[in-house]
């Protein structure tokens, strides 16, 4: 059992292992605070600031969710039409791959000219980056269906939704999941990215600000803030697998 719960927390210990050595580093160095802060210096400057920040932290997360709820809606639905129309796929899925080769930092200025600056770039944004992970995932997964079963339910006089429903998109879950996981922790990046296009709160704003006054504690706070948001997303979807997956199997064990 300890040697479980040890091999479990390993990532943690050497986290900690590495936050020592930055903080011992830095103080035996006497590095300038501007330059690269200690850890506890990070960590005393983001509970003395939340009550600053948690405005900007909040803001993020609402455009996150809503981006990435729209994203992998957008994502999974086009899966769906180019799967079940394969003219369609034949034609648009070397266009999706090949969009995937334009730097959304590049992309975004020009969303700015031709939306301006309110949500709708934003929005833009997030959906891009959230779309192809789940797209190419779901196609991925309807193509991994097992070919014996397809052929015998066919046989069996099933209609093309009746074998999409109840075998090709339980099939794709644990790929639908892969892209969702993905796009969840990509979410928050866009999000970030997007505000940098000129929004009034969010943790690209707080970020910008505390970069252009040399606050590199603030910095660090908003950069450990991102990626606490992006696991806890990514733990989210992985919980969500979970469940899903355990419930289709008791429901097939039933039948």
């Amino acid at each position: 059992m300890s040697k479980r719960v040890l091999k479990r927390w390993r990532p943690i210990w050497i986290l900690l292992l590495f936050f020592i050595v930055w903080e011992i580093a830095v103080k035996q160095a006497e590095v300038p605070e501007w330059l690269l802060p200690a850890p506890t210096k990070i960590f005393s400057e983001a509970l003395a600031g939340w009550p600053h920040f948690y405005p900007d932290f909040f803001s993020t997360v609402k455009l996150a969710l809503i981006g990435f709820a729209v994203g992998t809606g957008i994502g999974l639905l086009t899966a769906v039409l180019l799967h079940l129309l394969p003219f369609i796929r034949e034609s648009v899925y070397p266009l999706l791959i090949l969009s995937q080769n334009i730097p959304i930092i590049v992309l975004a200025p020009l969303l700015v000219v031709w939306f301006g600056f309110g949500l709708l770039p934003k929005m833009i944004v997030i959906t891009l980056v959230c779309f192809f992970p789940i797209a190419v995932a779901s196609l991925d997964g309807f193509r991994q269906t097992d070919p014996e079963l397809k052929h015998y339910m066919m046989m069996a006089g099933a209609s093309k939704r009746q074998l999409f429903l109840k075998l090709e998109l339980p099939y794709a879950l644990p790929s639908i999941f892969s892209g969702l996981k993905i796009s969840a922790t990509y979410s928050v990046m866009g999000a970030v990215i997007s505000e940098w296009l000129g929004a009034k709160q969010g943790i690209g704003v707080y970020m910008t600000l505390a970069s252009s006054s040399f606050r590199t504690d603030r910095v660090f706070v908003a950069i450990l803030s991102i990626m606490a948001l992006s696991l806890l997303f990514f733990a989210v979807i992985l919980l969500a697998e979970r469940w899903l997956v355990r419930w289709q199997l008791k429901g097939d064990k039933r039948k």
